[in-house]
């Protein structure tokens, strides 16, 4: 399949910049968009304990890519693509039925 995306961070011109994160796809139900949930913890030193937090992203989420929801994925910081994107999907580590 040939991407003619535009907006592709693998094929079209979308610059990506930042850390790269690494969540799984709760939701893919938008159209070119994906929800990516990643978790991560926080050190609270007042208690000497460790936090564990979650975040939920919204994701560009290109044609060639097209992660499902289950699916491990990474995700980019980008330019704003919308008013909740600034994120992009760059690669599918796990994909879930295979």
């Amino acid at each position: 399949m040939e991407c003619k995306d535009p907006k592709c961070p693998i094929h079209g011109n979308l610059k990506t910049h930042g850390d790269k994160i690494e969540g799984i796809v709760v939701s893919d139900k938008a159209g070119k968009t994906a929800i990516v949930e990643h978790t991560y913890t926080t050190f609270l030193n007042k208690y000497t304990r460790s936090l564990r937090n979650t975040s939920r992203v919204a994701a560009y989420n290109p044609e060639c890519i097209h992660a499902k929801t289950g699916d491990t994925v990474v995700i980019e910081a980008c330019r704003r693509l919308s008013k909740t994107k600034s994120f992009a999907i760059t690669a599918v580590l796990k994909r879930v039925g295979a």
